[in-house]
């Protein structure tokens, strides 16, 4: 009789320890599970980062425009529209969408590539060859450049949506988003490496870079996840990846800034290229540690408790009790406002609830967001048209052998505004500033930079300009798709997204246009000779301030007027912002005494 509780206590000991080693087994294949999904996470942010630092080809078009102007024998005017057409391939970024519903990601990237490859590989016949290629042909080109360009981008934001969950989502995104602000830097350390004195040289790296970092990208994209499965947990310390990777990119831009800000040729150059491209082969680092270093967490992010439960919640949700809720709680500031005709403008029609999905049809009847266009269409976008004017504004100057340092500023500085589009993320416990009060503050320095080169056309002026201009578009260039997303939808950001940027085109044409027009009309008829083709070509040529004084003036004008259509929006949507975050408290508060 004593005997049979023994061998019961032996059987449950026997089978306490065999759940123990199920258990561990379990932990162990969850812990393995993980350390592949961080790997496969990182890694495929990485590439998105050499992806965007690599394909954001149309950045340095001054540096080779003054030279497809003289091939071509065109007028500043016929070179805008060619300026224009690159940014006209924006318009057909719906077709990438598209594509991506009957295409796997890596077939969408190869033909991105492709796309590209055979638009540069033209432009840069146009330079070597001494046969004439038509002015249409060449337009045709630089429009399918354009499309290439956003065929890329669309690829790495939907490798960062599925390869990340809604917590992270906007870190991912704009972390490789800056990247492409540097593209133009990478490009001129490359031009001076290997043939400093060639404008073609940069249409040749334009046609082959992309291609190269698109095969060299495909092993991870191929490991790619094609569901949201795996992103129903995220590891604790993913926030202190994201802060190394951060802070990589931050070191990354100030080499690219004291590197780049001169011209540097043989083996000086190549050392300096050297560096930049270890610099940018560095987050490779990340993916190890992380798979190394993985550890398995039950529960949510504690420092991220919005959405940690569902990837494809946006990153604030209104529900029809919220949603009514929120449109009561703006009404008693509009019944203070009621008797002010200003208040009644500002209040009138404007958005009760963030996240409240947009039709096209709702959209383009939507007060607000032709308040964003308006700031986007005065803002951003003139900054990009200064870009594609930057070779005619320096060489008017005198300072054409300071563009290569004026590129590097631009294109660095953007950088650094794509890199603090992501301060709303970061500090949202801390700044509780509604993100388009975040796009009213990217907009100041704008304006200030055009009326100072109005006001003083000089070298410094001109470089301190150039770096405000950066700044100011690059934040609002990285910064718009999240604002898209909480103003108007999360689920409806593609079709909106697209329509906001409709404005790029047109604004590079009428922008373009005024510069363009300005510029033939102060310049003189000039007899240039190709030493190396013996063409003799007719072009216009203007020396001096009065090239762009007028066009800074106006474009500051322009800027100034975004600048006000962005105080109006904030103004607007401040409390929409104000109940989301309180909203947002109330439940972090719940869960946490839950």
């Amino acid at each position: 009789m004593a005997a049979q509780p023994d061998g019961r206590r032996g059987g449950e000991e026997e089978e306490m320890e065999g759940g123990g080693r199920h258990h561990r087994q379990q932990h162990q294949q969850r812990r393995n599970g993980g350390d592949d999904e961080a790997w496969r996470r990182w890694a495929v942010l990485v590439s998105t980062v050499w992806i965007q630092a690599l394909t954001g080809t149309n950045f340095d078009f001054s540096a080779y425009s003054s030279a497809l102007k003289s091939s071509l024998g065109v007028s500043q005017e016929a070179l805008n529209y060619l300026a224009t057409a690159s940014d006209m391939g924006k318009a057909l970024g719906w077709s990438s969408g598209l594509a991506l519903l009957h295409m796997p990601l890596h077939a969408v990237l190869m033909v991105s590539a492709a796309m590209g490859l055979a638009a540069y590989a033209v432009q840069y016949y146009c330079l070597v060859a001494s046969v004439a290629v038509p002015y249409p042909l060449v337009f045709l080109v630089c429009l399918i450049a354009g499309c290439s360009i956003c065929w890329f981008n669309t690829v790495c934001f939907v490798l960062c949506i599925r390869s990340f969950s809604a917590n992270n989502r906007s870190l991912a995104l704009s972390l490789s988003i800056s990247f492409n602000g540097l593209s133009a830097a990478f490009y001129t350390l490359f031009g001076n490496a290997l043939s400093p004195l060639s404008p073609a040289i940069y249409l040749l790296l334009n046609a082959i870079l992309p291609l190269g970092v698109s095969i060299l990208a495909l092993p991870a994209i191929l490991l790619c996840h094609t569901n949201d499965s795996h992103l129903q947990s995220a590891p604790r310390h993913d926030r202190r990846v994201f802060l190394g990777l951060y802070i990589l990119a931050f070191i990354t831009g100030i080499y690219l800034v004291i590197f780049g800000s001169f011209t540097a040729t043989g083996s000086t150059a190549w050392v300096i290229l050297t560096g930049a491209t270890v610099l940018l082969a560095l987050p490779l680092i990340i993916p190890a540690c992380s798979s190394c270093s993985y550890m398995d967490t039950d529960g949510p992010d504690r420092a991220s408790p919005l959405n940690h439960d569902d990837p494809h919640k946006p990153l604030l949700i209104s529900n029809n009790h919220q949603m009514e809720s929120n449109a009561m709680t703006p009404k008693p500031m509009e019944h203070q406002t009621q008797g002010n005709c200003c208040g009644t403008i500002v209040g009138k029609g404007r958005l009760v609830a963030l996240g409240e999905e947009h039709s096209a049809k709702k959209l383009i009847r939507c007060v607000d967001f032709w308040l964003y266009y308006t700031a986007y269409f005065c803002g951003a976008t003139v900054g990009l048209v200064y870009s594609n004017n930057l070779g005619q504004i320096a060489q008017s100057l005198n300072q054409q052998s300071q563009l290569t340092m004026l590129l590097a500023v631009y294109s660095s500085c953007s950088f650094f505004g794509r890199l603090l589009s992501a301060l709303p993320d970061i500090l949202h416990r801390k700044v509780s500033l509604a993100r388009t009060g975040w796009l009213t503050a990217a907009l100041v320095p704008m304006p200030v930079a055009f009326f100072l080169m109005w006001n003083q056309q000089n070298a410094s002026t001109l470089v301190a300009g150039t770096a405000l201009i950066g700044l100011s578009s690059g934040f609002i260039f990285a910064a718009a798709v999240s604002v898209t997303s909480e103003l108007f939808g999360p689920n409806s950001v593609g079709v909106n997204h697209n329509i906001l940027i409709t404005n790029i085109p047109l604004g590079s044409l009428l922008y373009g246009q005024i510069a363009a027009m300005v510029y033939d009309g102060n310049g003189q008829k000039m007899t240039l000779m190709d030493n190396r083709t013996s063409i003799v070509d007719t072009t216009i040529v203007c020396m001096g301030m009065k090239c762009y004084s007028t066009t800074f003036f106006l474009w500051a004008c322009i800027t100034f007027l975004g600048l006000s259509s962005s105080i109006v929006l904030f103004i607007r949507t401040k409390p929409a912002y104000a109940t989301a975050a309180s909203r947002s408290s109330c439940k972090h508060l719940n869960q946490v005494s839950s």
